[in-house]
């Protein structure tokens, strides 16, 4: 293996901070892929993949992608909920990684929901 150079490094912590920033960060959306044991039996790491994918494959910087609990609805997984700044945040069940990737250029980059595999759009807890 060859010895790294400082230049190398410093490609390293970049790709890690922007793995880190997809994750943690702050963005104008926020993609959470319920994973819960029945979200991954149903293929949610599918699904956090194609979005993940998405993500990297249209240099998008300002998009959170993280995980939760399973959502109580066992059998529309698996689900994701889309929140968009000054939006309402909607739940999209019954994905497959195409209904992902159409979601991703649909709703993330072009800002309009995708009616057709949309649960619900606003917030279910009561306040």
């Amino acid at each position: 293996m060859p010895k790294l150079k400082i230049e190398d490094l410093d490609k390293i912590a970049v790709q890690q901070q922007r793995k880190m920033n997809v994750r943690e960060g702050a963005g104008r959306a926020k993609i959470t892929v319920h994973m819960g044991t029945c979200g991954i039996a149903a293929g949610a790491r599918t699904i956090m993949t194609a979005f993940l994918q998405e993500i990297e494959t249209n240099n998008v910087t300002d998009v959170i992608v993280t995980t939760s609990a399973c959502a109580g609805l066992c059998s529309r997984e698996p689900m994701a909920t889309v929140e968009l700044v000054g939006q309402a945040p909607v739940k999209y069940v019954d994905l497959t990684d195409e209904k992902a990737r159409k979601i991703f250029k649909e709703h993330i980059v072009a800002g309009k929901f995708v009616q057709a595999y949309a649960l619900s759009i606003g917030s279910e807890r009561i306040q």
